[in-house]
């Protein structure tokens, strides 16, 4: 039976060495370094993941321009590695998770903080603090062939040339494996799903005309433009 519609195309990111990763779900992780949930106000201690996702279409390339989205005087950087997948399945073994990931890249999960925080104080879901057009921009993608397992290496992020967050990936409270399978036995995982890991200290408020890099040690860089 024929589509009534055509249907949306698929967002795809740039591969390291050729060809293009079909993007299908998007996960992030919440407070997965010790130091930005002190900063956010939180206990560090290593109390079970929790997730959020944004949509496939928040997607923002590198070299992108972001639009400074509407409704939100206090957008947020944050900056993470974003572990791409090639399988998926249900209740993965924390020892058979590395198997899934294609490849790496580096993201910035951006915020609308103060829709968030508003939400919050209500007591409502904070989808919209999270997901907007370009809220998930993200370099090309580098195969695991190209890195072998990301471990550990230095997370920054510049604005306008000054660093704003710096840390190392070996920081994270729950580690990549221990990330897929939590959110496996959460939602059914897909290839294309891409994995935004949590930020290190340091987020906060970009503006208009900023220029964002964000590099994670052995990857592509990723650069955005706010207008």
């Amino acid at each position: 039976m024929s589509d009534v519609f055509a249907p949306v195309e698929t967002v795809r990111l740039a591969v390291s060495g050729g060809g293009q990763f079909p993007v299908h779900q998007i996960f992030c992780v919440g407070r997965n370094y010790a130091d930005h949930a002190v900063e956010m106000g939180h206990d560090p201690t290593r109390e079970a993941p929790f997730f959020f996702l944004k949509p496939d279409w928040s997607i923002l390339p590198d070299q992108g321009e972001m639009q400074y989205p509407g409704l939100s005087q206090d957008v947020h950087h944050e900056v993470e590695l974003v572990v791409a997948l090639q399988g998926g399945g249900e209740n993965i073994p924390v020892d058979q998770a590395e198997s899934l990931i294609f490849g790496y890249g580096v993201g910035i999960d951006m915020t609308r903080r103060d829709l968030q925080a508003e939400a919050k104080d209500k007591s409502r879901p904070w989808d919209a603090g999270k997901s907007f057009r370009h809220a998930a921009p993200c370099s090309d993608i580098t195969p695991v062939s190209q890195t072998g397992i990301l471990n550990q290496g230095e997370i920054i992020l510049r604005v306008n040339g000054d660093i704003r967050q710096q840390g190392d990936l070996n920081q994270m409270i729950w580690k990549v494996p221990e990330v897929i399978s939590r959110l496996s036995e959460l939602f059914p995982l897909y290839p294309g799903d891409l994995i935004f890991t949590g930020t290190p200290a340091g987020v906060g408020p970009i503006e208009k005309g900023d220029v964002l890099e964000a590099e994670v040690q052995g990857l592509l860089k990723l650069q955005v433009t706010v207008v």
